[in-house]
């Protein structure tokens, strides 16, 4: 029986849903009802959803009972566990609806259910379960790659062809009209891709799903740049793949929730407060282990701005044992029967031990590997970094960093590179002719210290600071800094508390006047109220970014309008700053967005989709490698302007 009683806030979210399962229920729904699918889907979204033995049900109105009942893992893997009460089930409306507006299930951590149609597919050469973390043409090269270069086999390329044609009909939509259909579509031909070996292919498939979604949906946080690289990312490997491309990394490697790591040695680096756009919020600790890698340990759930805060001294269990984020990020544990994820993140399971470790100070232990090279250097390696089960995660990693704080503009901290220490004086000065770095705010909610931390460091021109922090891949010279510490062997820096153990954690630990040096007229440098133009942000490449995005927002149709009303002023900006491929491609794109072939009776006939597709994937490729090495040269020089 359906609970009335329960309310918005007290029931339980729709469970996920298999990407086969939606897909098939929309292919399964008579075309006369296509039309009226997205209203319906739309229209559940003000429906509250009862519990039920099992699972969950939705009301879609008089004797339309839809009742979700989840398999073990939490998602609905098989079409019996969706069930609608009216006549027409299941072919009816209002259980593909139900279905469509459920989120698309991960299969990381809902995976499919073993059938025999499955285990008749024979497992795909060139795919691997074992994480690299780099990709390339290394035939052979590591474990775990079979070093196969014989190119994708005819089930894959048939795979690959499926989804290069659903993205390219999705492109040439745009996203008002990439409504349940097209997203079904989208989402049997990842089904395909999985079957046939393609994980890379088919993630990229899903993630566009879920941006799809999410901004038809208008939720808040989503960047319209983002859907246009996961479906840049998207077109890319299908097209290469079906095209025969034998290069590895396109085919990926298939991901796993957690796998043993046997016994670990792990120290804390900061705290990071997270508070997500879909509704999450918590705490996540970054961690160094003891062999170089990078981890984290974290407590993100259902809540908002206030759980982030109240989480500053959460206890998480891991195993047996009660972890104190607090204590973590500036202790260490040993733990032995350690399980990871594949992007790092450590498990909690049953069988795990945890035995404290005294804590190290940045400077001595693997910690001190966050700061031996110097940031041109690491920003150059992670944007050249290519993660095949994400590629956007390039640029995510922890960065270290010694500092000088030179001035401010807004909330924005300006500092620059100090340069190796050496015998001729205690407080380093800084990088000759090194650029300008913005440090800006991770978060600039209220309920979080980001923002008031780093006006307290800009009241201090001259300030050495230890800097811990994640770099901006979208913005020249820009580090969002997650905690801060004192540089070792300097006079003029900060003089934390002896508990804090040489770090502040910027969302939590508040910087007070008592942790600044004296102020000293001879050592205070005069602040720096201005930096440089931005060579992204002021360079005429936000004309192609604007036409690229156009084509993901508007569709076809809306390229073509707005390149009819620009006329020349596209590509002269372009080619006069030097941009001379930009300018080309970008035409290339309003000429084929426009283009209308005949038939023989001199009649229009439908615009070829993939050649819009390629000329709109060649100018979103050459803008993302064009951006990206302007933002790698700003690190290198001091921007122009």
């Amino acid at each position: 029986m359906t609970d009335p009683t329960l309310t918005t806030t007290e029931i339980d979210r729709l469970p996920p849903v298999l990407p086969g399962v939606a897909a098939a229920a929309v292919a399964a729904l008579p075309s006369r009802l296509h039309k009226r699918l997205d209203a319906t889907v739309e229209r559940l979204a003000a429906v509250p959803v009862g519990r039920v033995d099992g699972g969950v049900s939705v009301d879609c109105g008089p004797e339309a009972l839809v009742t979700l009942t989840p398999g073990p893992t939490g998602a609905v893997t098989e079409p019996h566990q969706a069930r609608c009460s009216c006549l027409l089930a299941p072919r009816c409306l209002h259980r593909t609806a139900v279905l469509v507006a459920c989120p698309v299930a991960d299969l990381a951590t809902h995976p499919e259910q073993p059938s025999a149609a499955a285990s008749s597919v024979p497992a795909s050469p060139g795919v691997t379960t074992r994480r690299t973390g780099r990709t390339g043409k290394a035939a052979g090269a590591a474990p775990g790659r079979t070093g196969r270069s014989t190119g994708p086999t005819k089930a894959q390329r048939a795979a690959a062809g499926a989804l290069w044609r659903a993205a390219a009909a999705v492109l040439a939509a745009g996203l008002p009209a990439a409504g349940a259909v097209l997203q079904a579509d989208l989402l049997r031909a990842a089904h395909s891709a999985r079957l046939a070996g393609l994980p890379r292919a088919e993630s990229a498939a899903l993630r566009t799903v879920r941006g799809l979604r999410a901004h038809r949906g208008r939720q808040t946080g989503h960047r319209l740049a983002e859907l246009v690289e996961v479906l840049h990312d998207l077109l890319y490997v299908a097209g290469r793949l079906a095209a025969g491309d034998a290069d590895p990394a396109l085919v990926g490697i298939l991901r796993r929730a957690y796998q043993p790591d046997g016994t670990l040695e792990v120290y804390g680096v900061c705290r990071e407060p997270v508070i997500s756009a879909t509704g999450y919020a918590g705490v996540v600790t970054h961690l160094v282990a003891d062999d170089g890698r990078r981890l984290s340990f974290g407590d993100v759930k259902p809540g908002g701005p206030d759980r982030a805060r109240d989480c500053a001294r959460a206890v998480t269990g891991m195993g047996a044992v009660a972890v104190n984020h607090a204590v973590l990020a500036r202790g260490g544990l040993r733990i032995t029967g350690t399980t990871v994820s594949p992007d790092g993140r450590l498990g909690a399971g049953k069988g795990i031990r945890a035995t404290p470790l005294t804590g190290t100070d940045w400077s001595t232990g693997p910690l001190a590997e966050l700061f031996a090279r110097p940031l041109a250097e690491v920003v150059t390696a992670q944007l050249a970094a290519d993660d095949p089960e994400d590629p956007a995660r390039a640029g995510t990693a922890l960065v270290g960093c010694d500092l000088m704080v030179v001035g401010a503009v807004g909330d924005q901290v300006l500092a620059r590179e100090l340069a190796p220490a050496t015998d001729a004086g205690a407080d380093r000065a800084p990088v000759p002719d090194g650029p300008v770095i913005r440090l800006v705010p991770v978060n600039s909610h209220p309920v979080l210290a980001h923002v008031a931390n780093l006006r307290r460091l800009a009241s201090w021109p001259g300030l050495r600071v230890r800097v811990v922090g994640r770099l901006d891949p979208d913005r020249a010279s820009t580090l969002h800094p997650l905690a801060v510490g004192p540089v070792p062997g300097t006079t003029v820096t900060l003089r934390l508390p002896a508990d804090w153990h040489g770090r502040a954690d910027l969302g939590y630990d508040e910087i007070q006047g008592s942790h600044l040096p004296p102020r000293d007229p001879a050592a205070m440098t005069e602040p720096l109220l201005a930096v440089g133009a931005d060579a992204v942000a002021e360079s005429p490449l936000w004309r192609v970014r604007r036409l690229v995005e156009l084509a993901v927002s508007g569709g076809r149709r809306a390229v073509a309008e707005a390149a009819r009303g620009e006329g020349t002023g596209l590509a002269g900006p372009l080619r006069r700053a030097g941009f001379i491929t930009a300018a080309a491609l970008a035409a290339a794109l309003a000429d084929e967005s426009d283009r209308r072939g005949r038939d023989a009776f001199g009649r229009l006939t439908d615009p070829d989709p993939d050649r819009y597709a390629w000329a709109w994937l060649a100018a979103t490729a050459h803008l993302a490698a064009t951006e990206r090495e302007l933002i790698r040269s700003s690190w290198a020089a001091p921007p122009v302007g």
